[in-house]
């Protein structure tokens, strides 16, 4: 649904534009396109010929794949404040993922020509984009070397422990993970089932090392859960 009114609407919180001065903001806002959408919409389509920067506004998205089966592989969750759509809006390719809405979410959509217009005019900018993408490049090496090296049970493990950095250490060594995670979609990020997601859960709160509470899943000890995965890559 197309925003009639963006007054109250900014982009001021998208990260990567932080760089560029407030009436910079202000100029690209109004090239955009605004629209609205409610939790569980697609926003992009996967090899769609729609090429688009789209700015996160509000809410949350998540950007999947689909197997020739329809299997679910969910390949990032992102927040208020992203952008997504770049690699479409500079190689001029077709999409390369699905985004589907999680929240009521609040869209920005800047045209392939302004965007790339940007990245010439302004190299702080540029170099935020190169950034965004060198990180997508480690993290698809990471998960390409987990998905062909590690067993179920234990892709398992390592996406609990990346949630766990994320959320953050706390000072007695354990992390929260709040809300609880989803066991289907642990398992779509690990390419398993949730009834395995399930056993590995509790098996792990068997052994001490997460305890579930009331809203919020606890990581007891972090530093066995890192040594869990470290042993089985290798590292």
């Amino acid at each position: 649904m197309t925003v009639d009114d963006t007054s109250s609407l900014s982009l001021d919180r998208i990260e990567p534009l932080a760089v560029l001065s407030p009436e910079v903001r202000a100029d690209i806002a109004r090239l955009c396109s605004w629209k609205r959408f409610g939790p569980h919409e697609q926003i992009i389509d996967r090899q769609s010929d729609t090429r688009d920067l789209l700015f996160l506004v509000r809410g949350s998205v998540r950007v999947v794949i689909y197997s020739v089966s329809g299997r679910e592989l969910t390949l990032d969750d992102l927040k208020e404040g992203a952008f997504l759509g770049e690699l479409s809006a500079i190689d001029g390719h077709p999409r390369s993922a699905s985004v589907m809405s999680l929240s009521e979410t609040v869209i920005a959509s800047l045209s392939a020509e302004h965007f790339r217009r940007l990245l010439a005019q302004h190299s702080d900018f540029a170099m935020m984009v190169m950034k965004r993408l060198a990180s997508m490049v480690r993290a698809s090496t990471d998960r390409i070397i987990d998905l062909s090296t590690l067993g179920a049970n234990n892709r398992v493990h390592a996406e609990l422990l990346r949630q766990a950095r994320l959320a953050g250490e706390r000072d007695d060594g354990s992390a929260i993970l709040k809300p609880i995670p989803v066991h289907g979609d642990m398992a779509s990020r690990v390419s398993t089932t949730r009834e395995t997601v399930a056993r590995v859960l509790n098996d792990l709160a068997r052994q001490g090392l997460v305890r579930r509470e009331r809203d919020a899943l606890v990581i007891v000890d972090l530093a066995r859960l890192e040594e869990m995965v470290e042993e089985v890559r290798g590292e």
